[in-house]
């Protein structure tokens, strides 16, 4: 059995209810991907990989089929408290290598705050494998620039979702990497 993913897509949600287990099940909803056996895998973008938009994904996937992926979630019932959670993704500039996925989960981060967060992350990851440079006392827009001069690193991004938490209520944000095989 092959189970190497062909395709890739980002996916985000975010739920409120009473009952923690069904603020995630909405989020779950949201993302599109409550319908599935989530399976978490670990970090490692298959070569040969491609990236593309969560409708296209979702029509190749069927009700109950076992879905593998990288999850990030965050869940809270403190009142007016931001969560946030973010999946990063790093990508080689040569087709037969393998990228890289971080998952990130925080209090009290900006969209912006975990989204670069996640993205530097799967970043660094991929540098040291491909043993490019890494300084970790440099800030992730000079690391970035000095890995995609080296066009060894041909792309990163990041999906990220945030919320503040609705009083008497749990909230959930999730983000996932989903694979299609």
């Amino acid at each position: 059995m092959d189970l190497l993913p062909r395709y890739l897509f980002l996916t985000r949600g975010v739920g409120h209810d009473r009952e923690k287990l069904k603020s995630f099940e909405y989020a779950l909803e949201n993302a599109g991907v409550a319908r599935f056996n989530l399976v978490s895998v670990s970090s490692i973008i298959p070569p040969g990989c491609k990236v593309i938009p969560r409708e296209k994904g979702l029509s190749y996937l069927h009700d109950g089929q076992i879905v593998f992926g990288v999850f990030a979630k965050c869940s809270s019932n403190e009142r007016r408290r931001l969560i946030s959670a973010s999946i990063g993704c790093a990508l080689p500039a040569d087709k037969n290598t393998y990228g890289y996925i971080s998952e990130h989960d925080a209090y009290g981060q900006t969209a912006g705050e975990a989204g670069d967060y996640a993205e530097d992350l799967a970043a660094s990851m991929l540098a040291g494998a491909l043993s490019l440079p890494f300084d970790p006392d440099k800030s992730w827009n000079e690391r970035k620039q000095i890995w995609k001069i080296s066009r060894k690193i041909v792309r990163t991004t990041n999906m990220t979702q945030t919320t503040l938490v609705k009083e008497g209520m749990w909230s959930t944000v999730f983000v996932a990497a989903v694979f299609v095989l």
